[in-house]
Formats: C-alpha cells, sequence, structure tokens
C-alpha cells in the first residue's frame, strides 16, 4: 500500500500522512481529497512518505482524485523555495496556487449562441447590428462574452434569440481561447530596438535560465522590444507571463498587444469574476492559454510550459505582496524563471537600484536604450523654487505654473498636473481648538473625500460624514481642510481656467481595467485639457498632445525614514515627467520644490541619473543597507497594546548573540495602531552572505508567542511603516 505525503493549501508547518488504498499509485503533483479532522478537503501529493515509525492502521485514507492536470515538479519546487524564503508556511503558498478551488470542479457544460440560418425578418438596430457583425465571423459564444465584446447588454442577445437570429447551442466545457499570431507584422522598430529585441530573441532560442534588464527612457518602445521575444516564445510553444504593477491601468498595452498579436491575451487580476477566474485557471493548468498578463498574483498559476517572464516596470514598490505570504513578486519571478529554465526579463525606465547592482555583480545582462522612439526628444525639467514664490493663502499652484497652463491651454496641447495624495485634503482640523479628525482604528488623519462628502482612512477604510460641529470642543463651523490632495487641486484649476475640461485619474475615479480604458480614450480624443493625478498617471501612458507637466510637490515622497525614499521619490518623479512630449511636440516639465538643491531635484533638472545611482549606491555600501545588507522586519500585532509590547521585548531577549546579525529596536511601529490593532516592530540587520533564514527559525521557535498576538515576519521589507 502506497504511502504519501499531502500539502494541504492551508497555513500548516508541512505535509500529512495518507495511504492509499489497493494498489493504486497516485503521481507526484497529482489533486487528491483527504479527510482533514471532519472535513473533507483538496491537497497536492508532495511527496512519498518514509515515516515507518507510524503504523498503516492510524493513516487515513485518501479520498479519491481530482480530475485536473498535476501540479507541474517546477510549480512545486516554486512553491517549497517561496515558503522557506518568506518564512511563510508552504501551505499558506499553495493557497495562492490554488487560488480558485472551483476550478478543480469537473467543468459543467455551457449554453452558447450561434447565428441562425434562416433569421426572418426583423427591425434592425446599431445594438443588434453590433452582434450580428461579430458572430458573421466569430464562433459561437456565450451570453455574457457575446455582449461584451459587441457593446450590448444580455437583453440584446436574448430578443435576438427569440427573433429567430440567433440558435442557442451546446459548447463545450472548455472555453476556446484563441492564440495569438507571433508572425502578425508589427511596428517598423529603431536599430537600437532590433538589436536589443534581437538579444531577447537569442535568450529564448537558448532555452536557458538568464535574466536580462531591459532600461530604456520614458518613450524608448521597451514594450515593443519584449513583444518580439514573445513573438519567439510563441513559435518555441511555450507560455508567457507578463506582470504589470497596475493592471487597471493596462488598456493602452492590451491595446498594443492586440494590435500586434491578432488577439488580446488572458488578463489575471482581482477584479475578475469567478466564472472567468475559473476558466482561466484551469485553461493554463491544461497549456491552452499561451499569454497571461497580470498582477503579481499571477505568478503562482500553474503554467506547465512558461518560457518567458516580462516584469515591466520592475522597479514599482506595488509588486510587494503586504498581506499574508510577504513576497515581491520581481524578485520571486526571476526564481520562477530559474526553476523553469526560461528568459526573464525586468523592463524599467528607472530600474531599482536591486537590479542595476545584480548588473554590476554579473548576475543581469543589461540592454540600455537611451533614446525615444520616433525621434521624440526628452522634456525639458525645470524647477520652481517655491521659497522664492509668495503663493496666496490656500492655494498651491504658483504662477509660474499657472502661466505655463494657461499657455498651454492657448495653444490646444494638454497638461498633466501631478499630486501623490488622493481626496479634498489630507487633514481637517477645528480652528478653535486644533483637534485633528483620527481614525478610531489607526494611527492616520482622516482624508476629506469632498466628492462623495465623506472622510476616509486610507489604512483601514473607515469612512464617516464631516461633523457640523467639533467633536472635542463642540464649536460649529469651525472644522478646516489643511493641505492639498488631487480634489482640492481640480476646485483651484477650475477657479484659474474655468473655460479648461479638466478630469481626475486616482484610485478614486479609475475602479478597474474598463473605466480606465475610457479615460485613456477621452484623452486620446482631445476630451480633456488638463489631467491631475496621482501615481497611477505615472504609469506606462502615451498621451501625444500632452507636452506639459507640472509636479505641485516634488518634496512630497522625501519626507518620512524610508531608506529607499530618494530612490522612489527619482522613480516617480522621472516616470511622471517621461509622460510629456511623446510624439512630435516637444514636452516640458515643472518641479514645484523646496528643496531644489536635493539630490534627486538636480538629477531630474540634469537629466544626470548615473550620478544620482552613484550617491544612492555609496550611501546604501556604507550603511551596508540593501542591496548590500539585508534587512527583516518583525511585526507584533494584537488588540491589547500591554500585551503586543510584552512579548516585542521578550521576542528582542530572546535574540540570539550572534555577530552576523544586528536587531534594532523593539519600537512601536510608525503605524502604532492599524486596523484596530497596535504594532511593536523590531528590525534585524545583516550581509547578504547571513542565511538569515536559519537563524530565524532557531531564534524564533525558543520564543512564546501568545495567541493574541500575531507575528509577521517580512523578508527584505519595502515599508516600514
Amino acid at each position: 500500500m502506497q504511502r504519501i505525503q499531502v500539502l494541504i493549501p492551508l497555513p500548516f508547518a508541512g505535509v500529512y500522512d495518507y495511504k492509499v488504498p489497493g494498489d493504486v499509485k497516485i503521481p507526484l503533483g497529482t489533486f487528491v481529497y483527504v479527510p482533514l479532522g471532519k472535513r473533507r478537503v483538496i491537497g497536492v501529493v508532495w511527496g512519498f512518505s518514509s515515516n515507518f515509525l507510524v503504523s498503516e492502521e492510524r493513516l487515513k485514507l485518501v479520498d479519491g482524485t481530482v480530475d485536473v492536470k498535476p501540479l507541474p515538479d517546477s510549480v512545486r519546487r516554486f512553491v517549497n523555495w517561496v515558503a522557506d524564503y518568506t518564512f511563510s508556511p508552504p501551505g499558506a503558498v499553495l493557497r495562492m496556487v490554488m487560488c480558485v478551488p472551483k476550478a478543480l470542479e469537473p467543468p459543467r457544460s455551457r449554453v452558447g449562441f450561434s447565428l441562425s440560418a434562416e433569421p426572418g425578418n426583423f427591425l434592425m438596430t446599431a445594438a443588434r447590428k453590433r452582434v450580428l457583425d461579430l458572430m458573421k465571423c466569430g464562433y459561437p459564444r456565450v451570453a455574457g462574452e457575446l455582449a461584451r465584446e459587441a457593446g450590448v447588454s444580455s437583453g440584446v442577445i436574448k430578443g435576438l434569440c427569440d427573433l429567430g437570429a440567433l440558435d442557442k447551442v451546446e459548447l463545450s466545457p472548455d472555453v476556446h481561447f484563441p492564440s495569438p499570431d507571433p508572425d502578425c507584422l508589427g511596428p517598423k522598430l529603431s536599430e537600437l530596438q532590433k538589436f536589443a529585441a534581437e538579444k531577447l530573441v537569442w535568450g529564448i532560442r537558448d532555452k536557458k535560465f538568464s535574466v536580462l534588464l531591459l532600461d530604456g527612457v520614458t518613450g524608448s518602445g521597451k514594450t515593443e522590444v519584449y513583444f518580439e521575444a514573445i513573438a519567439e516564445t510563441l513559435r518555441h510553444g511555450r507560455q508567457v507571463l507578463v506582470l504589470l504593477p497596475e493592471i487597471a491601468l493596462s488598456a493602452q498595452w492590451l491595446m498594443r498587444f492586440e494590435s500586434r498579436f491578432g488577439v488580446a491575451p488572458v488578463e489575471w487580476h482581482s477584479d475578475l469574476g469567478q466564472a472567468d477566474r475559473r476558466q482561466k485557471w484551469r485553461g493554463i493548468s491544461e497549456g491552452r492559454i499561451d499569454v497571461v498578463v497580470g498582477a503579481r498574483s499571477a505568478l503562482f498559476l500553474p503554467f506547465d510550459r512558461l518560457g518567458m517572464i516580462v516584469v515591466d516596470e520592475e522597479h514599482d514598490a506595488s509588486f510587494k505582496q503586504s498581506e499574508g505570504v510577504l513576497y515581491n513578486a520581481r524578485d520571486m519571478a526571476v526564481v520562477r524563471a530559474k526553476l523553469e529554465g526560461c528568459l526573464a526579463v525586468l523592463a524599467s525606465a528607472t530600474p531599482s537600484l536591486e537590479s542595476i547592482i545584480n548588473v554590476k555583480r554579473g548576475m543581469y545582462e543589461h540592454l540600455v536604450l537611451p533614446e525615444r522612439h520616433a525621434g521624440a526628444s526628452m522634456p525639458k525639467v525645470e524647477m520652481i523654487d517655491l521659497r522664492l514664490c509668495s503663493l496666496p493663502r490656500q492655494r498651491w499652484i504658483s504662477p509660474q505654473l499657472q502661466n505655463s497652463l494657461k499657455a498651454n491651454l492657448k495653444a490646444h496641447e494638454q497638461s498633466l498636473l501631478f499630486l501623490n495624495r488622493r481626496g479634498y485634503a489630507p487633514l481637517t482640523i477645528c480652528r478653535s481648538c486644533g483637534f485633528r479628525l483620527n481614525c478610531p482604528n489607526c494611527t492616520a488623519w482622516l482624508v476629506e473625500h469632498r466628492f462623495a462628502g465623506r472622510l476616509n482612512c486610507h489604512h483601514c477604510g473607515f469612512e464617516m460624514q464631516m461633523p457640523d460641529a467639533c467633536p472635542d470642543c463642540g464649536t460649529k463651523g469651525a472644522m478646516a481642510a489643511c493641505g492639498p490632495g488631487v480634489e482640492r487641486l481640480l476646485e483651484e484649476v477650475l477657479n484659474l481656467l474655468p473655460e479648461a475640461r479638466v478630469e481626475l485619474m486616482t484610485s478614486d475615479t479609475i475602479r478597474g481595467p474598463g473605466s480606465a480604458a475610457k479615460l485613456v480614450e477621452k484623452v486620446h480624443k482631445r476630451e480633456i485639457d488638463i489631467l491631475i493625478g496621482t501615481q497611477l498617471v505615472a504609469k506606462g501612458h502615451h498621451f501625444p498632445m500632452l507636452t506639459l507637466v507640472g509636479v505641485v510637490d516634488a518634496d512630497l515622497g522625501l519626507n518620512g525614514g524610508d531608506l529607499r525614499a530618494a530612490e522612489r521619490t527619482y522613480q516617480m518623479l522621472h516616470q511622471v515627467s517621461g509622460r510629456a512630449g511623446r510624439a512630435e511636440c516637444a514636452g516640458r516639465v515643472l518641479l514645484q520644490t523646496y528643496q531644489p538643491e536635493h539630490p534627486v531635484m538636480r538629477a531630474l533638472t540634469e537629466g544626470d541619473r548615473d550620478s544620482f545611482i552613484a550617491g544612492e549606491t555609496a550611501l546604501r555600501k556604507e550603511g551596508v543597507w540593501p542591496p548590500f545588507g539585508k534587512l527583516v522586519a518583525l511585526i507584533l500585532s494584537g488588540r491589547r497594546g500591554n500585551q503586543v509590547k510584552a512579548t516585542a521585548l521578550n521576542v528582542a531577549r530572546s535574540a540570539p548573540d550572534n555577530t552576523a546579525i544586528r536587531v534594532l529596536g523593539p519600537a512601536p511601529a510608525p503605524l502604532a495602531m492599524l486596523r484596530g490593532k497596535h504594532r511593536w516592530r523590531l528590525l534585524v540587520k545583516t550581509t547578504r552572505s547571513v542565511n538569515v533564514q536559519n537563524i530565524l527559525s532557531s531564534w524564533l521557535s525558543k520564543v512564546k508567542i501568545p495567541n493574541a498576538v500575531r507575528l509577521h515576519v517580512d523578508i527584505d521589507p519595502q515599508s516600514f511603516l
């Protein structure tokens, strides 16, 4: 009788032993039903048991196998690697792979629609015509897909069926996913682009693991370059995964892909419905899907023949998962590529210092695109020294920026105002007693969102209406907004330029790919004169007539104790500057700052990235900070503040007497209260050569953590809140 080890997608320490009835042999990776306590759960055969100390009678029987393709060996090794590195239970990582439980159920047949052979006579409307035109050159489609592609309601589909224009047909349970055509003719590449594309193509043909940093200025055509590598991967019959930091902002990327390959890629992100997720997960597992573009979670999909992984905007901090299993998708993408034996492409106009140092260490190959495509020039970047401006009270746009906006409007060119702060105002204060409106669950101010008529906490989601009187002193009408958010900026622009057509682009106004696509289309149709936005506007957009970028508060990201503050501010401002002048019209960028002497501001205005990177490298190297050293954050949280503090002190006292590590703290976290839980932090600092996971395992196994206190271990933390 076979003994197997089953990994269950729950945050448990390891595998469970089971026995297989009779002479049945179950291969590794098979999904199986097993009893767990009083439940019947699905797990994955992870190994074969050699623990014969447990008698066969005590082992529970496997309850059957699941009719799904076994999990590939490379995926199982990836789960183990991520679990070991991130100090997480393997079952918690497996849960990210098995993220669609319904996909493991037998697929059901579906009802679709096809063109009727004898449609008869009926009144033709524009909506009906779009549906019928779509069906003339297509295969049978389910109602939801047909309605979405034709841009009509489901009632139109039902009406055409009732009229006899469409026939109901039974479809296979397997959804058809059209394959991108690698031989579709793409745009003409410049000589520099051709050289870079050929290097990527050779990386695909080599069929070995390698990492290539595609480092190109904004507008240099990095996407078209790695599209050539995607085409080559498809010719070799292998799958492609492209990770984007903000899938809601992928509208232009998706259009470019469809233009290049004839069909849209399969998308994977949190906005998908359950039916969509089930069909796509199964299609990926069975190898019926060739290209996936997705958010960081797509990295854990069960690809069985992965040939290339692309991480676009590889520097972006949103690739770091901040809940559950704490991982950096950029770094884990490199690991998965190594386990798959394929090419990893990291693309950015502002590569992370980690990637730049890996190039210098010889770990990554470096490809540089130093010029914009089609002869477009980089925008001219200028500083506006706010110390020399006498801004009127409650105003944030300087006279120089205001005049530039007016001139751009007169020239019928588009402008962008950037302020990385959502809402109307970041703080509301009582003019009478000085009371500030705080979140009751977090150490954070409530942000006024005036358009929605609410006060919101951006950390826990708490919201309330603006009080008529101060909650502390009772004075009526004394609550005042302090500081600007993008909504307040919109109000100021409309007062200064009432004739301008102005729109906001923030996570409050962009709810998904659909709304993003509509806004992008409005910009392209020149229905918007001035776009105001947060960091969402900085990522990958190509607006040919946008020639002016105004950064309202260039110093905003430099505040706080984040060791990457300067690097991230440079990346953000460089990216948003890159939205200007991407076509034939020259671009101009105005940075409003109180720190014109700061290295970030000098690097941006002088176009000298290398000097900035050299300065940052020297500072990090001297302090043995990442990427020259290694950090681990230990975050303790719980409802009872004294208990959390006592546990944090106990963890610190139990730290090993080891010269290889340095323990900083414990101390209350900057966000000392988050979602109603008190938080304390310790920071472990060490060198890159130290296996800090082994030290943590030995150390933390000796510490008693109360059930009411939660310990999070964050390897390579990106946030220090």
